[in-house]
């Protein structure tokens, strides 16, 4: 008896110590959404008519964005540049990563060094060492949107890698290859049938991250005198500061609505995985030979 009341007074003691963690941490968690928040609230509110409060709040903006001289065909140009950008991302960073993981695990740190440098190294650098690599290519790709697919691809590396690094050490690789090379399964048919399935969620955030660097990117491209989707809201911005906001908030929500997506996939993923266990678990149990027992 007296053991247990020492143990509800502890209990009791121990009720509001543990609550107080709880507490700071909705206070914190309620001051960084402020501090996230109340900024785009507030460039919500100005794209909406909030500068002009005898006006009201109106979606004119956001209607007549479209109409904006240059608007499509930038955007259309952006698009384009994300676009190939992630293929060219993953086309390369898939095979190498997965080929690392397997036959060179002692050279993970040394490429994770090189594909973390862009983070180190100024935009300027970058954009001027990729001008003078391909000074001898055609006039087509140097004075082109091509050139800034080249760049965004380095740009874009030390997310790539962060995100396939995660999704290729989260299955046991070695075993799924080794399975399907048993199997008689080429090299390109096992990357594509079993590797790429089991690490789409990982690929689809590394095609995001790359796709959101390629449209926000604005320094590289004003450099090199390209048109993009940034460069032309910056020249927008020059003349009219709500349409310049708009089309910033416009970008912010697509990439949002892209993480999303892939949120939403990685979940669904893993709740399917122990759902897939127990189906097998199942299946297991019941091919078990039932024991014979014997009579006394």
């Amino acid at each position: 008896m007296t053991a247990m009341t020492a143990r509800t007074a502890t209990t009791a003691a121990a009720g509001p110590k543990r609550r107080r963690p709880r507490i700071g941490r909705a206070l914190l968690l309620l001051v960084f959404a402020g501090y996230f928040l109340l900024p785009l609230y507030t460039a919500v509110d100005f794209t909406l008519g909030g500068s002009r409060r005898n006006m009201g709040h109106t979606l004119s903006i956001w209607t007549g964005l479209i109409h904006q001289d240059g608007f499509t065909e930038n955007l259309m140009t952006s698009l384009k540049i994300a676009a190939v950008t992630v293929v060219l991302l993953l086309v390369l960073m898939v095979p190498t990563m997965a080929w690392l993981h397997l036959r060179l695990p002692r050279m993970r740190r040394l490429v994770e060094a090189v594909c973390l440098l862009p983070m180190a190294i100024p935009a300027v650098v970058i954009a001027n060492g990729i001008l003078g690599a391909f000074k001898s290519w055609p006039e087509a790709i140097t004075g082109s949107w091509w050139i800034l697919v080249f760049e965004y691809v380095v740009l874009a590396l030390p997310f790539t890698y962060r995100s396939l690094d995660a999704g290729l050490s989260a299955i046991p690789l070695a075993t799924l290859v080794e399975a399907a090379r048993s199997l008689g399964a080429s090299w390109p048919a096992t990357l594509w049938r079993v590797v790429v399935p089991n690490i789409r969620t990982a690929i689809a955030s590394a095609g995001i991250l790359g796709a959101a660097l390629a449209l926000g990117e604005f320094t590289i491209a004003h450099l090199l005198l390209l048109d993009t989707f940034p460069v032309w809201t910056d020249q927008a911005g020059q003349q009219d500061g709500e349409v310049a906001t708009t089309a910033a908030m416009l970008i912010l929500f697509l990439s949002w609505l892209l993480l999303m997506v892939v949120s939403h996939l990685g979940r669904s993923r893993t709740a399917k995985t122990p759902k897939l266990q127990k189906t097998q678990t199942r299946t297991m149990q019941s091919q078990k030979p039932e024991k014979v027992g014997t009579g006394e």
